[in-house]
């Protein structure tokens, strides 16, 4: 049972990102997560050095069916830099976890 731990406990330790948004037309949210190591794509400087990393994002919640954008830019250490949504606005996990509770 030792090695199970050890090949499946790594995925605990990952890095990410939990982006909560509300939909633009109909107000639902919705949540997903970013892998910050195999998600982000790198971004270059003009000597081929990293320069930061970027996500674009597409999301669509369950009510109206809408796509949303998102794109969120970090720095060389995987530091949220900026974010932003087309079609939705970014909320924080605590107006997500409230809206959820309502829905119910």
């Amino acid at each position: 049972m030792q090695w199970l731990r050890r090949l499946f406990g790594r995925a605990e330790e990952t890095p990410f990102l939990l982006l909560h948004v509300r939909c633009g037309r109909c107000g639902a949210v919705v949540q997903t997560r970013i892998n910050l190591y195999n998600d982000l794509s790198v971004e270059y400087d003009d000597r081929e050095e990293i320069a930061g990393y970027w996500i674009r994002k597409e999301l669509m919640d369950d009510r109206c069916f809408r796509l949303m954008a998102a794109e969120l830019r970090f720095d060389r250490q995987r530091r949220l830099l900026s974010q932003e949504v087309t079609g939705g606005q970014i909320i924080t996990a605590e107006e997500y976890a409230q809206a959820r509770q309502q829905a119910k």
